[in-house]
Protein backbone atom coordinates (compact mmCIF):
# COMPACT_ATOMS: atom_id res chain seq x y z
CA UNK A 1 0.00 0.00 0.00
CA UNK A 2 2.84 2.38 0.78
CA UNK A 3 4.29 1.88 -2.68
CA UNK A 4 0.88 2.54 -4.23
CA UNK A 5 0.55 5.81 -2.30
CA UNK A 6 3.66 7.17 -4.01
CA UNK A 7 2.27 6.55 -7.47
CA UNK A 8 0.75 9.52 -9.30
CA UNK A 9 -2.87 9.86 -10.34
CA UNK A 10 -3.20 9.76 -14.12
CA UNK A 11 -5.48 12.57 -15.31
CA UNK A 12 -6.76 11.56 -18.75
CA UNK A 13 -8.74 14.60 -19.81
CA UNK A 14 -10.58 15.40 -23.02
CA UNK A 15 -12.35 18.73 -23.53
CA UNK A 16 -15.25 19.43 -21.19
CA UNK A 17 -16.82 21.82 -23.69
CA UNK A 18 -16.20 24.99 -25.72
CA UNK A 19 -13.34 26.91 -24.15
CA UNK A 20 -12.59 24.00 -21.84
CA UNK A 21 -9.89 22.26 -23.84
CA UNK A 22 -8.04 19.07 -22.92
CA UNK A 23 -4.92 20.78 -21.53
CA UNK A 24 -6.85 23.30 -19.43
CA UNK A 25 -9.18 20.58 -18.14
CA UNK A 26 -6.30 18.29 -17.18
CA UNK A 27 -4.51 21.13 -15.40
CA UNK A 28 -7.62 22.11 -13.43
CA UNK A 29 -8.27 18.55 -12.23
CA UNK A 30 -4.59 18.20 -11.42
CA UNK A 31 -4.65 21.30 -9.22
CA UNK A 32 -7.57 19.85 -7.31
CA UNK A 33 -5.78 16.54 -6.79
CA UNK A 34 -2.75 18.34 -5.36
CA UNK A 35 -5.00 20.47 -3.19
CA UNK A 36 -6.31 17.22 -1.70
CA UNK A 37 -2.78 16.50 -0.48
CA UNK A 38 -1.63 14.07 -3.16
CA UNK A 39 1.56 14.37 -5.17
CA UNK A 40 1.79 15.91 -8.64
CA UNK A 41 -0.41 13.96 -11.08
CA UNK A 42 0.52 12.69 -14.51
CA UNK A 43 -1.42 14.98 -16.85
CA UNK A 44 -2.52 13.31 -20.07
CA UNK A 45 -4.74 15.55 -22.24
CA UNK A 46 -6.83 13.39 -24.58
CA UNK A 47 -8.86 13.53 -27.76
CA UNK A 48 -11.33 11.08 -29.29
CA UNK A 49 -9.58 11.43 -32.64
CA UNK A 50 -11.39 14.60 -33.70
CA UNK A 51 -11.22 18.17 -32.42
CA UNK A 52 -8.23 18.65 -30.12
CA UNK A 53 -6.11 15.86 -31.61
CA UNK A 54 -3.31 18.19 -32.69
CA UNK A 55 -3.38 19.93 -29.30
CA UNK A 56 -2.86 16.72 -27.34
CA UNK A 57 -0.41 14.94 -29.66
CA UNK A 58 1.96 17.73 -30.67
CA UNK A 59 3.47 18.32 -27.18
CA UNK A 60 3.65 14.57 -26.49
CA UNK A 61 5.19 13.47 -29.78
CA UNK A 62 7.11 16.57 -30.72
CA UNK A 63 6.82 18.31 -34.04
CA UNK A 64 5.67 21.56 -35.53
CA UNK A 65 2.56 23.14 -36.96
CA UNK A 66 2.51 24.55 -40.44
CA UNK A 67 -0.08 25.68 -42.96
CA UNK A 68 -1.13 24.56 -46.38
CA UNK A 69 -2.95 27.34 -48.19
CA UNK A 70 -4.19 28.64 -44.86
CA UNK A 71 -5.13 25.22 -43.45
CA UNK A 72 -3.13 24.22 -40.35
CA UNK A 73 -1.75 20.76 -39.81
CA UNK A 74 0.99 19.24 -37.67
CA UNK A 75 4.18 17.55 -38.87
CA UNK A 76 5.49 14.70 -36.73
CA UNK A 77 8.45 12.33 -36.98
CA UNK A 78 10.62 14.72 -38.91
CA UNK A 79 7.89 15.56 -41.37
CA UNK A 80 7.22 11.98 -42.41
CA UNK A 81 3.80 12.00 -40.76
CA UNK A 82 1.24 14.78 -41.07
CA UNK A 83 -1.72 15.14 -38.74
CA UNK A 84 -4.73 16.96 -40.18
CA UNK A 85 -7.68 18.08 -38.09
CA UNK A 86 -10.81 17.85 -40.21
CA UNK A 87 -12.58 21.13 -40.86
CA UNK A 88 -13.48 23.52 -43.61
CA UNK A 89 -9.93 23.63 -45.04
CA UNK A 90 -8.93 20.04 -44.30
CA UNK A 91 -8.74 19.11 -47.99
CA UNK A 92 -6.19 21.90 -48.53
CA UNK A 93 -4.22 20.62 -45.54
CA UNK A 94 -4.22 17.05 -46.86
CA UNK A 95 -2.98 18.20 -50.26
CA UNK A 96 -0.39 20.49 -48.69
CA UNK A 97 0.95 17.70 -46.51
CA UNK A 98 1.18 15.39 -49.54
CA UNK A 99 3.02 18.01 -51.56
CA UNK A 100 5.35 18.59 -48.61
CA UNK A 101 6.51 14.99 -48.70
CA UNK A 102 4.60 13.39 -45.83
CA UNK A 103 4.50 9.61 -46.32
CA UNK A 104 1.67 9.11 -43.83
CA UNK A 105 -1.29 11.46 -43.44
CA UNK A 106 -3.58 10.99 -40.47
CA UNK A 107 -6.94 12.76 -40.63
CA UNK A 108 -8.62 13.43 -37.29
CA UNK A 109 -12.04 12.92 -38.80
CA UNK A 110 -14.16 11.85 -35.83
CA UNK A 111 -16.71 14.50 -34.83
CA UNK A 112 -15.81 16.60 -37.88
CA UNK A 113 -18.01 19.65 -38.47
CA UNK A 114 -21.09 18.99 -40.63
CA UNK A 115 -20.56 19.65 -44.31
CA UNK A 116 -16.84 18.91 -44.33
CA UNK A 117 -16.19 17.84 -47.93
CA UNK A 118 -12.72 16.34 -47.97
CA UNK A 119 -13.03 13.66 -50.64
CA UNK A 120 -14.36 15.83 -53.45
CA UNK A 121 -11.79 18.55 -52.85
CA UNK A 122 -8.89 16.11 -52.71
CA UNK A 123 -10.04 14.34 -55.86
CA UNK A 124 -10.26 17.67 -57.65
CA UNK A 125 -6.68 18.42 -56.64
CA UNK A 126 -5.27 15.22 -58.10
CA UNK A 127 -3.68 12.16 -56.55
CA UNK A 128 -2.21 12.20 -53.08
CA UNK A 129 0.95 10.23 -53.69
CA UNK A 130 1.31 9.17 -50.04
CA UNK A 131 2.17 5.74 -48.68
CA UNK A 132 -0.68 5.65 -46.17
CA UNK A 133 -3.77 7.72 -45.50
CA UNK A 134 -5.33 7.02 -42.10
CA UNK A 135 -8.74 8.30 -41.02
CA UNK A 136 -9.57 8.32 -37.32
CA UNK A 137 -13.16 7.21 -36.80
CA UNK A 138 -15.43 7.62 -33.79
CA UNK A 139 -18.71 5.98 -32.82
CA UNK A 140 -20.76 9.13 -33.44
CA UNK A 141 -18.58 10.80 -36.07
CA UNK A 142 -17.42 8.12 -38.48
CA UNK A 143 -19.21 9.42 -41.58
CA UNK A 144 -16.29 11.46 -42.86
CA UNK A 145 -13.82 8.71 -41.98
CA UNK A 146 -15.90 6.18 -43.92
CA UNK A 147 -16.08 8.58 -46.87
CA UNK A 148 -12.31 8.91 -46.88
CA UNK A 149 -11.93 5.16 -46.77
CA UNK A 150 -14.34 4.60 -49.65
CA UNK A 151 -13.14 7.44 -51.82
CA UNK A 152 -9.40 7.50 -51.20
CA UNK A 153 -8.52 4.10 -49.81
CA UNK A 154 -7.81 5.34 -46.29
CA UNK A 155 -7.19 2.90 -43.46
CA UNK A 156 -9.81 3.35 -40.74
CA UNK A 157 -8.49 3.51 -37.17
CA UNK A 158 -10.64 3.88 -34.02
CA UNK A 159 -9.86 7.46 -32.97
CA UNK A 160 -9.83 6.97 -29.20
CA UNK A 161 -7.68 3.84 -29.40
CA UNK A 162 -5.19 5.43 -31.78
CA UNK A 163 -4.70 8.53 -29.62
CA UNK A 164 -4.32 6.50 -26.41
CA UNK A 165 -1.70 4.28 -28.03
CA UNK A 166 0.24 7.25 -29.41
CA UNK A 167 0.31 8.84 -25.93
CA UNK A 168 1.63 5.67 -24.28
CA UNK A 169 -1.49 5.44 -22.16
CA UNK A 170 -1.10 1.80 -21.08
CA UNK A 171 2.33 2.27 -19.51
CA UNK A 172 1.23 5.46 -17.78
CA UNK A 173 -1.92 3.76 -16.49
CA UNK A 174 0.04 0.84 -15.04
CA UNK A 175 2.32 3.30 -13.23
CA UNK A 176 -0.64 5.16 -11.68
CA UNK A 177 -2.54 4.60 -8.45
CA UNK A 178 -5.78 5.60 -10.20
CA UNK A 179 -7.06 7.18 -13.41
CA UNK A 180 -9.36 10.20 -13.60
CA UNK A 181 -11.07 10.43 -17.00
CA UNK A 182 -12.65 13.72 -18.04
CA UNK A 183 -15.09 13.84 -20.96
CA UNK A 184 -17.76 16.33 -22.01
CA UNK A 185 -20.53 13.74 -22.13
CA UNK A 186 -20.56 10.53 -20.14
CA UNK A 187 -22.84 8.60 -22.45
CA UNK A 188 -24.81 5.38 -22.06
CA UNK A 189 -23.83 1.98 -23.52
CA UNK A 190 -22.88 0.93 -26.14
CA UNK A 191 -19.50 2.41 -25.28
CA UNK A 192 -17.56 0.94 -28.21
CA UNK A 193 -15.43 3.59 -29.89
CA UNK A 194 -15.67 6.12 -27.05
CA UNK A 195 -12.95 7.28 -24.69
CA UNK A 196 -14.97 5.96 -21.76
CA UNK A 197 -15.27 2.52 -23.34
CA UNK A 198 -11.60 2.35 -24.32
CA UNK A 199 -10.16 3.73 -21.08
CA UNK A 200 -12.66 1.80 -18.98
CA UNK A 201 -11.77 -1.50 -20.61
CA UNK A 202 -8.05 -0.95 -20.17
CA UNK A 203 -8.37 0.09 -16.52
CA UNK A 204 -10.70 -2.79 -15.68
CA UNK A 205 -8.40 -5.36 -17.27
CA UNK A 206 -5.37 -3.92 -15.48
CA UNK A 207 -7.12 -3.54 -12.11
CA UNK A 208 -6.53 0.23 -11.97
CA UNK A 209 -9.34 2.23 -10.29
CA UNK A 210 -11.17 4.59 -12.65
CA UNK A 211 -12.98 7.82 -11.74
CA UNK A 212 -14.73 10.29 -14.04
CA UNK A 213 -15.37 14.01 -14.36
CA UNK A 214 -17.97 15.12 -16.88
CA UNK A 215 -19.91 18.19 -17.91
CA UNK A 216 -23.00 16.12 -18.64
CA UNK A 217 -23.87 12.68 -17.28
CA UNK A 218 -26.09 10.39 -19.30
CA UNK A 219 -24.88 7.15 -17.75
CA UNK A 220 -26.90 5.12 -15.25
CA UNK A 221 -25.50 2.97 -12.45
CA UNK A 222 -25.55 -0.14 -14.65
CA UNK A 223 -23.47 1.59 -17.31
CA UNK A 224 -21.04 2.80 -14.67
CA UNK A 225 -20.61 -0.75 -13.39
CA UNK A 226 -19.75 -1.99 -16.89
CA UNK A 227 -16.53 0.02 -16.77
CA UNK A 228 -16.10 -0.14 -12.97
CA UNK A 229 -16.37 3.61 -12.41
CA UNK A 230 -15.68 4.41 -8.76
CA UNK A 231 -16.78 8.06 -8.66
CA UNK A 232 -18.57 10.29 -11.17
CA UNK A 233 -18.48 14.05 -10.57
CA UNK A 234 -20.30 16.52 -12.82
CA UNK A 235 -18.24 19.64 -13.55
CA UNK A 236 -19.28 21.91 -16.43
CA UNK A 237 -16.60 24.55 -15.69
CA UNK A 238 -12.89 24.63 -14.93
CA UNK A 239 -13.53 25.79 -11.37
CA UNK A 240 -15.85 22.85 -10.84
CA UNK A 241 -13.34 20.53 -12.50
CA UNK A 242 -10.73 21.64 -9.99
CA UNK A 243 -13.18 21.01 -7.14
CA UNK A 244 -13.94 17.59 -8.66
CA UNK A 245 -10.24 16.76 -8.67
CA UNK A 246 -10.00 17.67 -5.01
CA UNK A 247 -13.06 15.58 -4.16
CA UNK A 248 -11.74 12.52 -5.99
CA UNK A 249 -8.24 13.04 -4.59
CA UNK A 250 -9.60 13.09 -1.04
CA UNK A 251 -11.24 9.71 -1.65
CA UNK A 252 -8.02 8.03 -2.85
Amino acid sequence: MAAMAHRPVLVAAAALGPGLGPSATAAAIGRGIERAGLGPPDLCPLSHGGVGTIEVLLPALGGETTAAEGAPYALLEGGGTALVQAGERSADAILGAARGGAAVIVVAAAHAPPGTEVVAAVRAGGGLGVARLVALAGRDGGGLAAELADGLGAVLEPGARWVLDELGFDARMLAARAVVLAVEQLGPPPLLGTLLGEVGTRCRQAGVPLHAVTAERDLDDFGARIVDLQHIVEAPSLAEAEAAGERIGAAL
